[in-house]
């Protein structure tokens, strides 16, 4: 088991890339679980724990802590879209009885920005000291911490937005699937910063596909 977990552990090559087993089943069970969010698809968030368990021990391999640390939020979060989107409350259902799309206020969406901001400089700043609290367990410092943090942090923003069916959630979905496709790209983990490139393109049919049924959902 611990060998097919293994990152290093190569299971074919590609054109001189080194695929490993967790890599690639994180990836298609990433892209498949995303694609279904767009659709609003409830089982997206089932077919997302695969992704985020998979994840977890992969990022921990490769130095990217925040982003180890956030599938532990994704794992939680996954259990509770789900349930928010099957199980809505009455007035807040759509036509097939499940969560239905709205908006952010500015006001709201404002504050989340700013909660962003400052939680990305204080995980950037624990990430960048991580290896000289917990020595034994991060032996090599962070890799890129401020980064890895916003992307990390706006990730949980998001992820709060998408629980709620939130159109902006989208947008910044967008902002941090381009940063982390360069981000996983430089870490030559190249079939995940491949996957985020195909993750930029559907947050951008994401926010296109939920703001054209958000208006839908206004004239009925």
């Amino acid at each position: 088991m611990q060998n097919l977990l293994d990152v290093n552990n190569t299971l074919f090559t590609v054109l001189g890339y080194d695929m490993s087993l967790i890599e690639l089943v994180a990836t298609i069970s990433g892209g498949i679980a995303v694609w279904l969010s767009t659709k609003e698809n409830v089982w997206s968030w089932i077919i997302g724990l695969i992704n985020v368990v998979l994840a977890f021990f992969m990022f921990f391999q490769i130095q990217l802590y925040p982003d180890m640390f956030l599938q532990i939020f994704f794992f939680i979060t996954n259990i509770i879209g789900f349930w928010q989107w099957k199980f809505p409350k009455a007035s807040e259902a759509n036509a097939i009885n499940q969560l239905k799309i709205t908006k952010l206020s500015v006001r709201n969406f404002a504050l989340l920005s700013a909660l962003g901001v400052v939680g990305t400089l204080i995980m950037g700043t624990f990430s960048s000291n991580l290896h000289e609290i917990a020595p034994k367990v991060f032996s090599i410092p962070s890799a890129f911490p401020y980064m890895d943090s916003f992307t990390t942090v706006m990730s949980i923003v998001a992820t709060f937005m998408l629980i709620r069916k939130k159109v902006e959630a989208w947008w910044i979905w967008l902002v941090v699937d381009i940063i982390a496709t360069y981000m996983y790209y430089i870490k030559d983990v190249k079939l995940y910063s491949l996957l985020y490139f195909v993750f930029v393109i559907i947050a951008a049919f994401g926010a296109m596909e939920w703001t054209k049924r958000y208006l839908k959902q206004q004239e009925a």
